[in-house]
């Protein structure tokens, strides 16, 4: 069996091994948590398609640069992003289910949808999606998602966060984010939105000390 693979994606054109960021340091923890068994990548919102070759890589267990039926069907792949990250979140989900490989989890964090990418409407080759949002300022993610084929595709959440009437706790992030995109960076560093993602991230993975429990 290939190892349990989750993928993550940076938003913007943040670097996919800067541990300033909130997805960064997320794939970490996972890592430190599970050394085998589970393999977890981070990759730029531009990378998708280095992404996917990973993916196919990884499930390639006989290595003879062609996936089988069965090494498609053992895939078990996590997805997650924060911003275009979140987009790209979606855009390879749907690239898979071309590939005729299922999706277990895609996670949004204030996706924001780039140019011909659909972040609203999940593919149905993903079993479990949530979507963490906030409303407010020039940057805000997608309200609501919505499955292709509710009968294949559970939609967990639309899970709406609003930082109007909290103090900006982003001190390591760059002023820029502060000036062009206070609460979406808010949605990002906010540790209580993480938390829930990893928890719903570990509830597919094998048990393990730490796990932490999702607030709805």
């Amino acid at each position: 069996m290939p190892p349990v693979i989750v993928i993550g994606f940076v938003g913007g054109f943040i670097k996919h091994d800067n541990l300033v960021h909130s997805e960064v340091q997320l794939a970490a923890r996972l890592r430190e948590a599970y050394p085998t068994g589970v393999d977890v990548e981070t990759f730029e919102s531009y990378h998708g398609e280095r992404a996917r070759k990973k993916v196919l890589s990884l499930l390639d267990t006989n290595h003879d640069g062609t996936l089988t039926s069965d090494e498609k069907q053992n895939g078990r792949i996590i997805i997650y992003g924060h911003s275009w990250g979140g987009s790209d979140a979606v855009a390879l989900a749907r690239e898979l289910e071309k590939d005729g490989i299922p999706v277990l989890l895609t996670i949004q964090v204030d996706s924001i949808s780039k140019l011909h990418q659909n972040d609203a409407l999940i593919p149905a080759n993903v079993a479990q999606a949530a979507n963490f949002y906030q409303p407010k300022g020039f940057l805000h993610g997608q309200s609501e998602i919505r499955a292709v084929d509710p009968a294949r595709t559970k939609i967990i959440g639309n899970f709406r966060f609003d930082y109007k009437a909290s103090p900006y706790n982003c001190g390591k992030y760059p002023w820029y984010d502060r000036i062009f995109g206070k609460s979406h960076t808010q949605i990002e560093c906010d540790p209580e939105v993480w938390k829930q993602a990893e928890s719903l991230i570990r509830s597919n993975l094998p048990p393990t000390k730490g796990t932490v429990a999702l607030r709805r």
